[in-house]
């Protein structure tokens, strides 16, 4: 089982931060073979979904509050450590997303955008599709609403 944490950017520690973007670069940059800004100025916004396991950092998301990304809430770069992903800490992290943004921002919508690959991932957590795929960083995405 993973230790969540949820913090504000303020209060992540540098190790965390450090680790956090490390994480990100490994699944988003280098496994997925996709060059993109990941340390986009948003972080500074987000609320900070941290998935601890034996104190590693294994899972991640962010979460934004109504407005900071989409109008809706929304959760954003689900990552869970390639060595870890056997047993489906994703499902784990994510559920603490959707807590926390039930907790934090006081309702249960949620707007986000999936690799299309992972529609089924999200639809098992509530989630159902909206509009059309699109391209986002050259890998398929479509739109996902949770209420």
């Amino acid at each position: 089982m993973l230790e969540i944490q949820v913090k504000t950017f303020e209060e992540l520690t540098k190790l965390e931060l450090y680790s956090l973007l490390q994480l990100r670069s490994e699944v988003f940059v280098v496994e997925q073979d996709c060059v993109y800004q990941d340390i986009d100025g948003k972080d500074q916004k987000a609320l900070h979904v941290l998935g601890f396991k034996k104190e590693k950092l294994i899972a991640y998301t962010r979460i934004f509050k109504p407005g900071d990304y989409f109008k809706e809430p929304s959760i954003g770069r689900v990552v869970v450590i390639k060595s870890e992903r056997a047993y489906k800490y994703g499902y784990n992290i994510v559920e603490a997303s959707i807590k926390a943004i039930s907790e934090h921002f006081n309702t249960s919508l949620i707007k986000i955008s999936a690799q299309v690959y992972l529609i089924k991932f999200y639809t098992d957590l509530g989630f159902k599709t909206i509009g059309e795929e699109y391209l986002e960083d050259d890998i398929p995405h479509i739109a996902m609403i949770k209420e």
